[in-house]
């Protein structure tokens, strides 16, 4: 008692009578052992491929601070970098030979100039041609220096390139054609905003069949392009916005020669029924936005429907001028049996084209009605019932009540994402209703008053946004989609300020003020 049990001792004893040929009087060297841990450098013993394959994995930023550690990595990162984004102002050429002799295997190739600055010129963009002989794809974003002699460098260095895109820029269709007559093999072109393209003697070279993608937008004289488009058999995809010119006779000339294409998006152009007539007659035809064609009637989306019965994506925005409707809507219901993805938008639709699509188009899976004046609770209960297989829910403007939003709630049992905007009969007890009986649906409400200028144009890039993903950042979102518009300062005051119109700051600071101003003298 008061004494400790001598255990080391008994376990030292028992150790060496049952193993007496083992030496028990080692010491470890932990200290030293962790020195030389961290003095090696387990990655090299990783191959360069193996480094390499782990780097893949990293976004750039990541990549960029890898580059840093040591001389190796820096050499591995450069050989194996495969995309690279670059400032295009006029002082990149002095450093051009340095920058491509480090990233020697680049494909993918931005170039980037803002507004107020002066952007790399023909001999920079010819000595980028010369180091990247492989690449296959060029973006270039308000590189105003660079002229047709600098695209025509492009088309004869980069004999690989597949994909250009433009923009901002100002070498005309002269660059254009410079590029697209020497690259046989490009398959995607995107040219928004080129100046130069308005003289209109000019035309695109249509000796190329390679292309698979062109986008048009914001071009002054976009029917140059109508040789290219007419030529290039294997389109598939084609999106015309804000061009000027009438459209109907290319898009007849592509019908007739274009079984294969799949995608098309028509907006802010002159188009008429003649050239949705014309767009019919590609059987194969998956996706159609028809976006503020103010000639465009049921007659044309009645031929598209009993034409194009493959279609799966259908996006209509009627900019209010009542030519599409319920004939229309009807004769897609009666023929587009696998609709899956459908935007309604400044059209007058009734219970009877809604009731249709619901019934007939099983495989409905997401919607859209934005600004329609003629959908009630009625009709969205038509929805709510017969749209089974409906994933993905938008309604934004329309005179819907509580009622319509609990009978959405109670059926469409596959519905994941429901979000309304703008209806003022709807109120904020429904949040509470909707949340206590359908636990696991994301449902989104937002009932401010607060309007954009461009209403149409809003509503439209709204509910394309909202019915893919509903994203929770509404206000980067809307900046973002009328910055691409032309109401970028607008869309950045919206985006900061927009917390305002959602909780009602301004009406509660007036109510505090007239309560104030009313309360009895003491």
């Amino acid at each position: 008692m008061g004494q400790s049990p001598s255990t080391t001792a008994i376990s030292d004893e028992f150790s060496r009578n049952h193993f007496p040929d083992f030496d028990f009087d080692f010491d470890f060297d932990f200290g030293s052992h962790a020195r030389n841990s961290i003095d090696h450098d387990f990655t090299a013993d990783l191959p360069d491929d193996c480094l390499a394959g782990i780097f893949t994995h990293l976004n750039t930023a990541d990549r960029n601070r890898c580059s840093l550690v040591c001389r190796r990595w820096l050499r591995v990162d450069g050989q194996t970098r495969r995309r690279l984004s670059l400032c295009a102002k006029a002082e990149i050429l002095d450093i051009v030979p340095a920058v491509f002799s480090r990233f020697e295997s680049v494909t993918k190739l931005a170039l980037r100039c803002d507004r107020r600055s002066a952007s790399v010129n023909d001999e920079g963009l010819m000595l980028i041609s010369l180091r990247c002989v492989n690449l296959t794809r060029l973006k270039l974003r308000g590189c105003r220096e660079i002229t047709e002699a600098g695209m025509a460098a492009v088309g004869e260095n980069c004999k690989a390139l597949k994909k250009l895109s433009c923009a901002s820029c100002v070498f005309g269709i002269k660059g254009i054609n410079a590029v697209v007559s020497r690259c046989r093999g490009l398959e995607e072109l995107s040219v928004k905003r080129l100046r130069g393209a308005n003289d209109g003697a000019e035309v695109v070279s249509s000796e190329t069949t390679s292309l698979t993608s062109v986008c048009l937008k914001e071009i002054v004289n976009g029917q140059s392009f109508a040789p290219l488009l007419i030529r290039s058999k294997k389109l598939r995809s084609l999106k015309v916005i804000g061009c000027l010119g009438e459209w109907d006779d290319t898009l007849e000339k592509i019908g007739n020669l274009h079984a294969a294409l799949v995608d098309v998006h028509l907006e802010k152009i002159q188009v008429s029924d003649v050239g949705l007539v014309g767009l019919s007659k590609c059987l194969g035809l998956d996706t159609l936005h028809i976006v503020k064609t103010a000639e465009c009637s049921n007659v044309g989306l009645n031929l598209i429907a009993e034409n194009c019965r493959m279609l799966r994506k259908l996006h209509v925005d009627g900019r209010r001028t009542n030519r599409i409707g319920d004939d229309g809507l009807i004769s897609v219901a009666n023929h587009c049996h696998n609709l899956q993805e459908l935007a309604l938008i400044g059209i007058y639709p009734t219970s009877s084209s809604l009731e249709a699509i619901a019934s007939k188009c099983r495989s409905l899976e997401r919607l859209a009605l934005c600004g329609l004046n003629t959908v009630g609770d009625a009709e969205i209960e038509c929805v709510a019932n017969k749209c089974v297989a409906l994933k993905k829910l938008c309604i934004k403007g329309c005179p819907i009540s509580n009622v319509g939003i609990e009978a959405l709630a109670s059926g469409c049992p596959n519905l994941i994402k429901f979000k309304v905007r703008r209806c003022r009969k709807v109120t904020g007890m429904v949040v509470d209703w909707v949340r206590e009986h359908r636990e696991s649906l994301a449902f989104s409400f937002d009932n401010s008053d607060y309007e954009v200028l461009n209403a149409s144009q809003s509503d439209h890039d709204q509910a394309l946004n909202d019915m893919i993903a509903f994203h929770r950042g509404n206000g980067a979102a809307a900046a973002a989609a009328a910055a691409s518009n032309g109401y970028s300062g607008f869309a950045t005051l919206r985006a900061t300020f927009g917390f305002l119109a959602n909780r009602s700051i301004v009406q509660s600071a007036l109510r505090r003020w007239y309560n104030n101003d009313n309360v009895p003298a003491q």
